[in-house]
């Protein structure tokens, strides 16, 4: 049954043209998916290939479309509808039901009013039918499909309450829940570690097995495409290059620019620390913990809230010019040690940048503020959608260097724009942007904009380049390492990816649980890692 429906067409795309007023977006492109198949759109950020898919459901606001996108039906392939042209009460029918999304950043898709399990259910009540109570149980089960633990309690939990990569198995669980003919996978596992991506791509490909479900893969992850697609379409500036089945794609690419992107890998090129003994700190913490108070079930917890330990007892130290990496899988305390050093949250222990504590005081932190600065993992969620980018990259010189006037915070903001690769000359009137103008891996650049302009000495950096593609990865770590080589920054790296951390981190921390299972030097720990998990770290990321 399932080799008949594999051999038949679910879509069909023909001379795709997305506009914004008088700019082309995407230039007539032509691809086909069949029932059951694997189709991975691949492309650099701004390449076009989320709004492709975004168009597919036109859920791209004030775009024009053109071209025919039909979707033929799961019984009779001859009774096709036509996506660009059909009423949208007809196609809201579609959407969730016969062609689901995972969106490419859950802080932002996921409400924040309603709990992760009350957003799963609404998808199975409307769209399935079934009773509230049932649509519950169905939500649990769906997140414990996806990997994520404590699936009970996670589901009464609120977006804000979930790790990044937890946020993105929901939004999974989400579009998986009606199991849909046709999943649109915008850059699906662009916010989970290693271990949890491979969990991911195997319950992907087992619902393709068992239900018939094409996917059409929207990535800038070309170890994913490797390992999961059956066909790939790469795109350059709204227009396809080059296709083909995956292997002989990757094996003898055909246009330069599917070379570059295979070549593009993070490159190790940081200078050795000096060893200083008289060199203080930049950052240095000793018996670090940070607890959360949760609910206890019951009688006693009208009265007495339980504690998750979130962080236990953490030790490391930053020196001048110094990258410490802290790796592991999501929910292991990494991002909240992050925030902690930030004096963002409540700690208990020892914490000191630049040999001061954080007083939890607006004034007396306002110094520490610039000597510490973050680039968050989610650039859309940290950019506010009213401010301009001259507000958003200017906001920090209007705090801390307020006698600037306008022309010369506007001379900082632009030179610190195109130091992440962002000028006039590639966006005209730059400056009076709005970050929904940009791709996503745009609003990360403007977000480390914003994070070097008051010339910090220590940055955080939590997953700096998840959202980014592989060409851009590579510049933006590229910049990172001379800004480290010319300013003597240090960088507090935050991030599941051990290539990453191979290629930036002096130092390692391994977490899980909130725990400190192993530290030292990375060439140490990551070529002869000694404790078991470091090791399964390790091992999942030579796999892909």
């Amino acid at each position: 049954m399932m080799s008949d429906k594999k051999n038949q067409p679910l879509l069909d795309v023909k001379g795709l043209r997305v506009a914004f007023g008088d700019k082309e977006v995407v230039h007539g492109i032509d691809f086909q998916i069949a029932a059951g198949e694997k189709l991975a759109l691949v492309g650099e950020s701004g390449s076009g290939k989320t709004v492709t898919a975004l168009s597919l459901l036109r859920l791209v606001q004030n775009a024009d479309l053109a071209g025919v996108a039909r979707l033929f039906g799961p019984e009779r392939p001859q009774d096709a509808r036509d996506l660009l042209s059909i009423p949208e009460r007809e196609l809201r029918g579609i959407r969730g039901k016969e062609i689901a999304m995972i969106f490419q950043e859950p802080m932002t898709a996921l409400n924040a009013l309603y709990s992760v399990g009350d957003q799963i259910a609404e998808v199975l009540e409307l769209h399935e039918g079934m009773s509230a109570r049932a649509a519950q149980a169905a939500a649990v089960q769906l997140l414990a499909d996806t990997g994520i633990p404590e699936p009970e309690r996670r589901a009464r939990a609120f977006p804000h309450q979930l790790s990044g990569g937890q946020r993105q198995r929901a939004m999974i669980a989400m579009a998986l829940a009606c199991k849909p003919r046709l999943l649109l996978a915008d850059e699906p596992t662009t916010a989970l570690d290693v271990t949890v991506r491979a969990q991911i791509l195997a319950l992907l490909a087992d619902l393709q097995r068992k239900y018939g479900m094409a996917v059409l893969l929207i990535t800038h992850d070309l170890n994913l495409v490797r390992r999961f697609a059956d066909r790939v379409v790469v795109m350059e500036n709204g227009h396809v290059v080059e296709h083909g089945a995956v292997a002989p794609v990757f094996a003898a690419p055909q246009h330069a620019y599917t070379r570059k992107l295979i070549d593009s890998h993070p490159e190790r090129d940081v200078a050795p620390v000096a060893a200083r003994a008289d060199a203080a700190p930049v950052l240095e913490a000793k018996a670090l913990r940070v607890i959360y108070p949760v609910p206890r079930p019951g009688f006693v917890g009208w009265f007495k809230k339980g504690e998750f330990v979130a962080v236990q007892g953490a030790d490391f130290r930053i020196a001048p010019g110094e990258t410490l990496g802290v790796v592991g899988e999501s929910g292991s305390g990494k991002s909240t040690l992050a925030l902690a050093a930030l004096g963002l949250l409540k700690h208990q222990g020892a914490l000191k940048v630049d040999g001061k504590d954080w007083a939890v005081d607006r004034a007396s932190d306002l110094g520490l503020r610039r000597v510490m600065q973050v680039v968050f993992q989610d650039p859309f969620s940290s950019l506010s959608p009213r401010m301009t980018v001259e507000q958003i990259v200017g906001e920090g010189l209007r705090v801390h260097a307020p006698k600037l006037d306008t022309e010369a915070r506007r001379a900082r903001s632009l030179a610190a724009l195109a130091d992440v690769g962002l000028t006039e000359a590639q966006f005209p009137s730059l400056l009076d942007r709005y970050p929904h103008e940009f791709s996503g891996g745009q609003r990360q650049r403007l977000a480390i904009a914003r994070a070097l302009i008051v010339d910090p000495q220590l940055l955080v950096l939590d997953e700096p380049t998840s959202a980014l593609d592989v060409t851009i990865q590579k510049q933006v770590l590229g910049l990172l390492q001379r800004l480290q080589r010319e300013r003597g920054l240090s960088y507090l790296l935050i991030t599941h990816d051990v290539e990453v951390i191979r290629a930036m981190a002096h130092q390692v921390i391994v977490m899980k649980d909130g725990a400190i299972l192993e530290t030292g030097p990375v060439e140490r720990v990551l070529d002869a890692p000694e404790h078991p998990y470091t090791k399964k770290l390790v091992a999942a990321a030579l796999l892909e």
